[in-house]
């Protein structure tokens, strides 16, 4: 006999997301949509805003295995020396120890998602940052709104 179980999925909308910055002088917003506290796993999924001209630290991870879907905008990667250009529908996928910086050399704002696994405390070093709103723009862009006529 077969025996199945229901499994009831996490359902989050853009208005359930918390932002943070990291440090009061970062450049870059991270909205967190999945992290162990909230999918009982390791990983974690946040949607990562960068103003313009804004980048991320340089950093690596030991374990974790890092990738950027870029949503909206232009930006340029650098992992190990290498730059590559970014834009919107680009996947950018960085190995463990790979030191990178991701970079909005674009003229609006730069989206991306970014998914960790595992988690290697990526989420509490967000949740340990400033919290901050998401504002109109951000709404628009993650609900799908600025490329309609509504």
């Amino acid at each position: 006999m077969h025996i199945s179980s229901c499994v009831i999925p996490v359902i989050k909308s853009p208005e359930d997301y918390q932002a943070y910055r990291i440090s009061p002088h970062d450049t870059n917003r991270l909205a967190i949509v999945f992290d162990p506290a909230i999918a009982n796993t390791s990983l974690t999924c946040c949607v990562e805003i960068f103003d313009i001209g804004g980048k991320t630290p340089p950093n690596r991870h030991q374990l974790a295995v890092e990738m950027f879907f870029i949503i909206k905008g232009t930006g340029m990667a650098i992992c190990d020396g290498k730059t590559i250009q970014i834009k919107a529908g680009d996947s950018l996928l960085v190995p463990p120890t790979g030191t990178h910086v991701i970079e909005n050399t674009g003229n609006s704002r730069l989206y991306a998602l970014t998914i960790m696994v595992p988690n290697e405390n990526f989420a509490e070093l967000i949740r340990s940052g400033i919290p901050t709103e998401l504002d109109a723009e951000d709404m628009a862009v993650l609900g799908r709104l600025d490329g309609f006529n509504i």
